[in-house]
């Protein structure tokens, strides 16, 4: 598959408020300006995702403003306990006012409710993470302080329209964030340190048409000593021009063509504890994952709004090759895998 690649800096959207360009960068070169957008003040979706892990547990953190609805969400994964807890409070017509940065490399991104409350700050050297939810096991809070320094030097963005007039997907992926801090639940601590714990960003901003299934796997780590990691991802948008598999090897990007999930059983029938497999249409990508916990969750509002998640965290054993042929070999890689169905 021939992708191209955006390697310029300039505005993402024409006055029509379509993608200038169609494609992915290793940088974000593209300018997001809301202000541009023509696809329908009710239809646009802003989010910031964090996920943290080590071999011990997993904390995700999200703040998004989908226009109609704002969704703020935290999720803690014991994956020696294989438990997890997620609480994702809503707010009701947000409409831009959370007020989301326009890049990913600077701004400070906050929200908060009736019990709760999350802040992203953007500083000079480093991300900083702060979640406080009470009730959060129980009558337990949740307490969360995490840094996230080293950032790679290149990352995956990608530009994809979809086959509709002002509607399109910009979304920026970082992966191997070294990550530090602790997180509190009543009188359990969770602790990562910078040698074992790893973070990604998914920093994404656009017009989705209404309905929509996703498929998208990240893992980030050690590889031999030397940081590695991956971004998959498909199943919505014309993706002609690019996708948005890319692997990251000590701070460096190296594009993929189209990667296929295998996963065991049918849709509606999945068996998702089932060992998956993943392989590349250019051979260089080919794994295995091995499930570890599903954070599965289906919710709907009076038929119009659904979301149907299965987010399966897991070890990935297998191949990667990098751009100049070199192969990388993990084995019991942490990272996750999922399907998500939403109508909304």
């Amino acid at each position: 598959m021939e992708q191209h690649e955006i390697t310029e800096a300039g505005p993402l959207l024409d006055g029509q408020g379509n993608l200038r360009e169609a494609g992915y960068a290793k940088r974000l070169l593209p300018i997001y300006d809301r202000n541009q957008v023509k696809g329908g003040a009710l239809r646009i979706k802003e989010w910031d995702y964090y996920l943290v892990m080590n071999g011990q547990f997993g904390l995700a953190l999200t703040i998004a403003d989908n226009s109609y609805m704002g969704l703020d969400s935290v999720s803690l994964l014991d994956f020696w306990e294989n438990t997890q807890i997620t609480k994702s409070p809503m707010r009701l017509l947000p409409m831009g006012s959370t007020g989301m940065p326009a890049s990913s490399a600077e701004g400070d991104c906050a929200s908060g409710g009736r019990g709760y409350s999350l802040l992203f700050r953007r500083e000079e050297d480093k991300r900083v993470l702060y979640a406080h939810m009470e009730n959060f096991r129980g009558r337990e809070a949740l307490d969360a302080y995490v840094e996230l320094t080293d950032e790679p030097e290149e990352s995956m963005v990608i530009c994809t329209p979809f086959d509709k007039p002002g509607h399109f997907y910009f979304n920026q992926k970082i992966n191997c964030l070294r990550a530090s801090g602790k997180v509190t639940v009543g009188e359990d601590e969770y602790m990562l340190d910078p040698a074992d714990s790893f973070g990604v960003l998914d920093w994404g901003r656009g017009v989705w048409t209404y309905h929509n299934t996703w498929y998208w796997a990240s893992a980030s780590g050690l590889a031999e000593k030397v940081p590695f990691g991956f971004n998959l991802g498909y199943g919505f948008g014309n993706t002609s021009a690019a996708t948005e598999n890319m692997l990251f090897y000590n701070g460096k990007a190296h594009k993929l063509s189209r990667v296929r999930f295998k996963i065991p059983g049918r849709r509606r029938r999945r068996r998702y504890m089932e060992q998956w497999e993943f392989t590349s249409d250019d051979g260089r990508f080919e794994m295995r994952f091995d499930p570890i916990l599903d954070r599965s969750a289906c919710s709907s509002a009076v038929g119009i709004v659904k979301s149907d998640q299965h987010q399966i965290f897991g070890r990935f054993t297998g191949l990667a090759v990098l751009d100049d042929g070199t192969e990388v070999f993990v084995k019991d890689f942490l990272g996750f895998a999922e399907e998500v169905e939403n109508k909304w």
